[in-house]
């Protein structure tokens, strides 16, 4: 969703930073990198539009779209929710 691309940014700053790893994960090391190619490049909520209370549909549906289109197994989905909460679901295609 766009509204939290800056989220977004900063997560992926800090998964790519060894102080951050070391101070908040407990890590020895950074996750590393993640390829932005491997993100949503077909736009999200704003730039497709969808109706309020709809996200889940819609992150479903076009996740679902797009395995059958590139030819992919995996999509993972999160949203927010009120109050920070949250939700993530992985889908698989069958071939």
């Amino acid at each position: 969703h766009e509204a939290f691309a800056g989220q977004i940014l900063a997560n992926l700053k800090a998964l790519d930073s060894d102080y951050f790893a070391k101070t908040y994960l407990n890590r020895s090391s950074k996750v590393g990198e993640i390829p932005l190619e491997k993100f949503n490049t077909w736009g999200g909520s704003l730039s497709i539009g969808h109706p309020f209370g709809a996200t889940g549909v819609r992150l479903v549906t076009t996740a679902a779209n797009r395995l059958i289109r590139e030819n992919k197994r995996y999509a993972l989905l999160a949203a927010c929710a009120a109050g920070g909460q949250g939700h993530a679901m992985l889908i698989e295609r069958y071939p």
